[in-house]
């Protein structure tokens, strides 16, 4: 008996350190590394919630953007930094691309750090200059089959490339050339310009775009359509079944953070996710709340994982 009395006595203080350690938290300023130049979909998801995080925890969360090698500078500081949830990364679905992608990205993502949280996902869209006058995806593809047409993204490595390079050249079979640029306007800038006849960017920085006119929405990679271009079919629809791609923001904390201190980071953003400003806001950019615990996001990063290696492997992508 006196053993049981000791063990129990024994998690009951443990438990007790970790309440306090979630109430105390935090109790200084905290850092959002976005590792991507300012004004694209996660920087404004990081200063969407670092001002309301910032007014749920009484601190500064002040948002520092440290862009290079496709997301992968900022990633690794953060994988080294102190684990004590006072240095969080924002990034988007390329950090497990990255993953394959490249042979030394400066950090392991399963093995130095957490994910915290799902925040938000959004379709990426294929779009097409009203100049080509191609209406559907079956049409532009038919029109690329000259081997003369090029297409645009945001980079190398980023979902919105990985996506479109397994459709026209794997699934498709139809040799349109990449031409990565530097984020997802200059993509479509081109696409306007006639400089490339196609571009495959996430939803959001293509929807004004779309709706104006000014570019053709050829197919979304959503399993539905999207009530933000709901004129728009699915690549599904356009005949290749089964095809899904997203294009997700997610919470991240360096590898040995207290359990404690993850578990009130989720807590406080599933807290946010359901408020309706917060859903409106996020609708306004294009993006869906997804929310759900540490647990459930880290097996949808080892599948994301999985997911991205076949592609990467499949089209024979080489980090640049």
């Amino acid at each position: 008996m006196k053993y049981w009395r000791q063990v129990l006595l024994s998690v009951s203080i443990a438990s007790l350190g970790m309440s306090v350690e979630a109430q105390s938290y935090p109790d200084k300023p905290v850092r959002f590394i976005v590792p991507y130049a300012p004004g694209g979909p996660t920087d404004i998801i990081a200063r969407m919630f670092s001002d309301k995080l910032a007014d749920l925890w009484k601190q500064p969360v002040v948002v520092e953007n440290r862009a290079g090698a496709s997301g992968n500078v900022g990633s690794a500081q953060v994988a080294k930094s102190a684990p004590d949830g006072y240095t969080i990364l924002i990034n988007t679905s390329s950090v497990a691309v990255n993953a394959s992608l490249y042979t030394s990205a400066g950090y392991n993502l399963e093995k130095d750090l957490v994910g915290v949280a799902n925040v938000a996902n959004s379709p990426n869209v294929i779009v097409a200059g009203t100049s080509l006058q191609a209406k559907q995806l079956r049409e532009a593809l038919e029109a690329a089959k000259n081997g003369k047409m090029s297409y645009g993204s945001p980079g190398t490595g980023t979902t919105p490339h990985l996506s479109a390079e397994y459709l026209f050249k794997v699934l498709a079979k139809t040799p349109i050339l990449h031409v990565p640029y530097k984020g997802a306007g200059p993509a479509l800038n081109g696409a306007l310009t006639g400089e490339i006849q196609f571009a495959s960017v996430a939803m959001p920085a293509a929807v004004a775009l779309v709706k104006g006119g000014k570019l053709n929405g050829l197919a979304v990679t959503s399993v539905k359509r999207t009530s933000a271009l709901p004129d728009v079919p699915t690549v599904a629809e356009s005949g290749f079944a089964g095809f899904e791609d997203y294009t997700w923001v997610g919470v991240f904390v360096p590898v040995g953070t207290p359990k404690a201190v993850v578990t009130r980071i989720n807590a406080d953003i599933e807290t946010l996710l359901q408020q309706t400003t917060v859903r409106e806001q996020l609708a306004a950019v294009g993006f869906d709340p997804v929310g759900g615990s540490p647990d459930a996001f880290a097996r949808y990063i080892k599948q994301e994982i999985a997911k991205w290696a076949t592609v990467v492997r499949e089209t024979g992508i080489k980090a640049e």
